[in-house]
């Protein structure tokens, strides 16, 4: 038997850069505490060698250590879903028969549904969260214990979880990791903190007929955002939650059984035909207003369709006697040496002055007053914009359509009357959840639809993509989120089978990233995710769908 050395050490990598030694041989908690100076907010996990570990878990060189505090996204993440199954316990200590429902994120928190006899109403949701700060001041721990499938299947039958049983059938590895605080043992995919008192920021807002749970941020882990209501953005996903019972699933699970029947077909058709519909509607909407509406504005996130999304409203409208001309945004950057400079002092082409507003603005009006104009071509090799005598003219019967992320920012058309503009926001507002307390994160959606597309058409790996997202996402809250409920309607560009016909693309794109690399994390987060999936041919996949702008051979794409 091999003796091993009494006293370890293991490196530490700080926020600042700096690299620090100290003894190893002892709990990666019993670490951070000895250095949580340097940390502004409670440590809550670590990576070790780029992979994501709990604080119990035992420090052995060597090593490099990156503490994770609650200002990073990791940390975000792990305080959120601790945060989630307190939710759990407590609603269960007060109302036993309750079931909850996690179902997406509302105006910076998470809305959830409480069913119980009688409905929910504002006094149990303040009673839910008295009882949620009573285990907080309790401090208890968060105790985890790893079972096989089997026993999870008992726990999982014996609280009433039938739709986390369903999936243990598709679970990849022979074990699950249970966490509990009380009496109900539960897993939402993913690590806890270690105690209860560490939950101290949160906060419930009762939103008929459910409850929207608060929480901080990465960049204020100490306070709580303003609630904001979203009104539109609610009914959007109500009306996803509605798709979801004519398809007759809501859970990964669930689908995972139609699938496996051979359904995966009509799914898809059915989701497919969801959409062709709302999009009729819409241009409904917008031809019923004919005489009025001179341009139709589309904006939403990255990888969110919009693309797709314009070219089938177009259709949908030329269906209807409209004959929309589309306007590239991108045309009218200004040479790239006036780009304005972020906070980097990098070049921000996401701010909306990287637009020549007076000359964009002066096209349209020129434009809708039935004018010729000659419209540029920025040249991106160049910088600069140029000009090579596209002249047009619009006729009766043809608004503009222009797609780009300021679409609903009143500055990009400012010198337009709001009556005559047409505002859409479109993005990938999925209700599918893993199961009933674990949800399918729209960013992860959208993440995973780059990730693919990067990859096939733009030459950009995985990595890359990971790398990137962060300042992608800090561009649309900017841009994009805060302005969301400006839009006359909205379109989730969700698939409800989507992520199981992505998800052979994705997890080959996934597993090339090294664990040496920092996006090894999130690399390795998105593959447990997909794992749940079953995999679906996408052949069945029409060739206008919006997921074709992603996995390729759409009819809208001739390169593709």
């Amino acid at each position: 038997m091999t003796n091993r050395p009494k006293f370890l050490t293991v490196d530490i990598l700080l926020p600042g850069g700096e690299m620090l030694t100290v003894a190893g041989g002892r709990s990666l908690l019993a670490i951070s505490e000895e250095i949580s100076r340097f940390y502004p907010s409670p440590i809550v996990a670590a990576l070790v060698d780029n992979k994501l570990a709990e604080l119990n878990s035992l420090a052995e060189g060597p090593a490099v250590i990156q503490f994770l505090d609650l200002t990073t996204t990791e940390g975000t993440r792990i305080y959120r879903r601790s945060l989630t199954g307190l939710l759990i316990q407590a609603v269960h200590d007060l109302f036993p028969e309750a079931v909850v429902k996690v179902e997406h994120s509302l105006g910076k928190g998470l809305y959830c549904e409480i069913d119980k006899k009688p409905a929910l109403n504002e006094a149990n949701v303040t009673a839910v969260e008295e009882r949620m700060r009573q285990l907080v001041n309790m401090d208890l721990p968060i105790k985890k214990r790893r079972v096989a499938l089997p026993e999870a299947a008992q726990v999982f039958s014996r609280q009433g979880y039938d739709d986390k049983v369903y999936l243990l059938k598709y679970w990849l590895k022979d074990y699950l990791s249970l966490y509990s605080i009380g009496n109900i043992e539960d897993t939402l995919y993913g690590y806890h903190l270690h105690r209860t008192g560490l939950l101290q920021k949160f906060a419930l807002e009762f939103y008929h007929p459910g409850l929207v749970l608060r929480f901080p941020d990465e960049n204020d882990p100490f306070t709580i955002p303003p609630y904001i209501r979203q009104t539109k953005l609610f009914e959007i996903f109500r009306e996803a939650e509605r798709w979801g019972k004519i398809l007759g699933f809501d859970t990964v699970g669930a689908m995972n059984s139609l699938i496996e029947e051979g359904q995966g077909p009509e799914v898809i058709r059915i989701a497919e035909a969801l959409h062709e519909k709302k999009i009729a509607q819409i241009a409904d909407m917008i031809t019923e207003r004919k005489d009025e509406i001179r341009i139709i504005l589309i904006a939403g996130p990255s990888s969110s369709g919009k693309t797709t999304f314009a070219q089938r409203l177009r259709t949908q409208l030329l269906v209807n006697g409209m004959r929309p001309y589309p306007i590239s945004i991108d045309d009218y950057f200004v040479d790239r040496e006036h780009t304005p400079l972020d906070e980097s002092k990098n070049p921000d082409f996401e701010h909306i002055e990287a637009i020549d507003l007076p000359l964009f603005n002066e096209h349209l009006l020129r434009l809708i007053g039935s004018d010729e104009v000659e419209i540029p071509t920025f040249n991106f090799a160049t910088g600069t914009r140029e000009y090579h005598g596209r002249q047009i003219r619009l006729k009766e019967n043809q608004p503009l359509i222009i797609e780009g992320i300021h679409g609903l920012n009143e500055e990009l058309t400012r010198s337009i009357p709001r009556s005559q503009k047409f505002k859409i926001y479109i993005s990938a507002l999925t209700a599918l959840n893993i199961d009933r307390h674990t949800r399918v994160h729209t960013t992860d959606t959208r993440l995973l639809r780059r990730i693919v597309r990067d990859a096939q058409f733009r030459g950009t790996g995985a990595r890359e993509t990971i790398r990137r997202w962060p300042s992608v996402r800090r561009g649309e809250e900017r841009n994009i989120f805060r302005l969301q409920e400006e839009a006359d309607i909205m379109f989730n560009s969700s698939l409800v089978y989507e992520l199981a016909a992505i998800k052979e693309y994705a997890e080959f794109l996934l597993k090339q990233i090294d664990q040496s690399a920092m996006e090894f994390v999130d690399a390795n987060r998105l593959l447990a995710f997909l794992s749940s999936f079953m995999p679906l041919a996408p052949h069945d996949v029409p060739s206008n769908s919006i997921l074709r702008e992603f996995i390729g051979a759409s009819c809208y794409f001739a390169d593709w």
